[in-house]
């Protein structure tokens, strides 16, 4: 993590990571069935947007694995995540228009946060993979906290850290506990596509989608948040 730098109109970009910056999903989906699919959990992908999506590994351990211990639980998820990181390596590609942006963004001067409920190891081994570790002001990791996503303190502490306000901050998110979760913060969020629909995304509170970075009305909508 850098020294923070703020915005002296308040703004920040507040982005999650999997699903989000890359189009990680499927990978997780397919370490999932390897992992859970022997204890009886078979997923497609509805079933994975709907169970498994933007969700932290002790609330997936709670509800697939009840009859195991909890340290039982947590070895099983960390199995999950090892295989996760064996698939995901070298595959890493960022969404389209993502580097624009996080070019113009530094370019304005408005700080940038990486807000996840992903375990420390993925969240920067996927920053670094895209190479945009040091664009981030903070990287704040949900399970690291009182409470994860949907829960609106990951996205407050981003906040925090920046100083900036959550009515000239936007955040974008591809989950509904993530939208949510940000939009619990009072920040306006922008879905991304690569999982959920427009409808699925609006109905968990985000005020526009995007299939990517380069979507035209996300950069018309950033355009006039920002006022870059």
């Amino acid at each position: 993590m850098i020294e923070a730098k703020q915005d002296a109109t308040g703004r920040a970009l507040l982005f999650d990571i999997d699903g989000t910056l890359a189009d990680t999903d499927p990978l997780h989906l397919k370490a999932f069935n390897q992992v859970l699919g022997p204890h009886g959990h078979v997923f497609d992908h509805a079933r994975f947007s709907r169970e498994l999506q933007g969700f932290a590994n002790v609330a997936i351990g709670e509800r697939f694995l009840p009859h195991e211990a909890p340290e039982r639980r947590a070895l099983i998820l960390d199995e999950k995540e090892e295989v996760f990181r064996a698939l995901v390596a070298g595959q890493i590609a960022p969404l389209p228009g993502l580097m624009a942006l996080l070019d113009r963004a530094d370019g304005a001067g408005i700080p940038m946060v990486a807000v996840t409920n992903a375990p420390r190891l993925n969240a920067e081994l996927l920053l670094s993979g895209l190479g945009i570790t040091h664009r981030f002001k903070a990287l704040v990791i949900g399970a690291e906290l009182p409470h994860g996503k949907p829960h609106p303190l990951p996205y407050q502490e981003g906040l925090r850290f920046v100083g900036a306000r959550p009515e000239t901050s936007v955040a974008f998110e591809d989950s509904r506990t993530g939208v949510q979760s940000a939009t619990a913060a009072g920040i306006p969020t922008i879905g991304i596509r690569t999982s959920l629909s427009h409808a699925d995304l609006v109905a968990s509170g985000a005020v526009a989608s995007a299939s990517a970075f380069d979507d035209p009305q996300l950069l018309a909508h950033l355009a006039r948040a920002m006022t870059w």
